[in-house]
C-alpha cells in the first residue's frame, strides 16, 4: 500500500481527497495536515510514501515544505502538487523541487484517480533494479506526463496515440472506416485500436442504427 498524507488547508477538501484515496486500490491515506507545521509532522511520525501537497497554506507555502523536506537529507516522500496557483513560476518552483506531478483546482475526482493510477504504475515501473535504456526511460517519463489521459493511456503505441488525438480532433463521432481512411491504415486496424481505447476508458462508443443491418459503431472522447 502507497502510504499517502493529504495537505490542504481546507479541511473540506482533505476529507474529500483522503476518502478518495482510501477508494483507490493500492492506496491509503494515513493523515491529513492543514498547516506547514502540521505536514512536517505527519511527515517524521507517518513516514508516507506520497504527499498530496497544496501550496496555500495558512503559515508557510507547501512549496517551502517540499524544500525543507528535500534538504533534510534523508528519502523525502514524493510529491503532487495540488493548487489553485496557476502562475508558471510556481509551477516551475514545483518541477524543480521534484514534484512528480501539478494538479490545477479545480480538478476532478475522476482526474485525481487517474493521476494517482499513473504514479502507482510509474512506482512500479521504476522499482526495478539495473540499468535503463533510452526506450525504458521514455517509458517513465511518459507515464506520468499522459495521466491526466484516461488510466492507461499515458504510454501508448504511436498508431494507437494517432488514433486517440485523431477522434479528439474530430468534430463528431468516428466510424472505424472514416479513421482508417484519414490516417491511412486498414479498417480492421483501426476498429482493433478503437476498441482498446474503449475498453481502457479513454473513448465512449455511440451506436447508429439504421434501417437495416448492423448499428454503426462510432466512437468519441470520453466525458470525465
Amino acid at each position: 500500500m502507497i502510504r499517502t498524507v493529504v495537505v490542504d488547508d481546507d479541511y473540506r477538501v482533505a476529507s474529500i481527497h483522503a476518502a478518495s484515496i482510501d477508494r483507490i486500490p493500492g492506496f491509503t491515506c494515513v493523515g491529513r495536515a492543514h498547516t506547514a507545521e502540521q505536514a512536517r509532522q505527519s511527515v517524521r511520525e507517518l513516514e508516507p510514501e506520497l504527499l498530496l501537497l497544496d501550496v496555500y497554506l495558512p503559515d508557510e507555502d507547501g512549496l517551502s515544505v517540499l524544500r525543507g523536506l528535500n534538504a533534510e537529507g534523508t528519502a523525502a516522500p514524493d510529491c503532487i502538487v495540488i493548487t489553485a496557483a496557476r502562475d508558471l513560476g510556481t509551477v516551475r518552483t514545483a518541477m524543480h523541487l521534484g514534484a512528480v506531478y501539478y494538479l490545477v483546482k479545480p480538478f476532478g475526482l475522476t482526474q485525481l484517480r487517474n493521476q494517482l493510477e499513473a504514479y502507482r504504475l510509474w512506482r512500479q515501473q521504476a522499482s526495478g533494479t539495473g540499468e535503463a535504456d533510452q526506450e525504458t526511460v521514455d517509458t517513465l517519463y511518459s507515464l506520468l506526463r499522459g495521466a491526466t489521459d484516461h488510466p492507461g493511456t499515458g504510454a501508448l503505441p504511436p498508431t494507437m496515440r494517432k488514433v486517440l488525438e485523431a477522434v479528439r480532433s474530430s468534430r463528431e463521432p468516428l466510424a472505424a472506416s472514416a479513421l482508417a481512411a484519414q490516417l491511412g491504415i486498414s479498417r480492421p486496424t483501426a476498429q482493433r485500436y478503437l476498441s482498446e481505447l474503449h475498453r481502457r476508458g479513454a473513448l465512449e462508443l455511440d451506436l447508429e442504427y439504421g434501417s437495416a443491418g448492423r448499428p454503426v459503431h462510432r466512437y468519441r472522447p470520453a466525458t470525465r
